[in-house]
């Protein structure tokens, strides 16, 4: 099976470094679920997302979270995340600080392992 590169460069990833509340992750996953799988979730309505994010939790702390997505555009995301504040997505108030503390970093992917290189010889 041949292996693929994380994201591509040119685009950007959002990533989110955020905690929970305490006790509440279990509780936290099961929101953050109910509505990115939902059809009220205007991100996966975007062609400007390559790829949908993963939520990753800390290995050693299991109130710190990570939400990584790859995009096209910076502008589009936050474009589209205005939309979501609207929405107020309960799980929102599970995180540490509130809605407002749920704010991500972005990164523009500058290196990506070309597919020649992944694939098995």
């Amino acid at each position: 099976m041949a292996m693929v590169a994380l994201a591509d460069k040119g685009n950007v990833l959002h990533i989110y470094d955020f905690r929970v509340k305490e006790g509440m992750g279990d509780e936290f996953i099961k929101q953050f679920e109910e509505f990115d799988y939902s059809d009220e979730n205007p991100m996966h309505k975007s062609s400007a997302q390559v790829r949908d994010g993963v939520l990753c939790r800390d290995a050693s702390d299991p109130h710190r979270f990570f939400l990584i997505g790859e995009w096209k555009s910076i502008e589009e995301h936050k474009k589209i995340l205005k939309i979501v504040a609207e929405l107020r997505p309960k799980f929102g108030l599970l995180v540490e600080g509130g809605p407002a503390a749920f704010q991500p970093i972005y990164a523009e992917v500058v290196s990506s392992t070309p597919l020649e290189y992944l694939q098995p010889k």
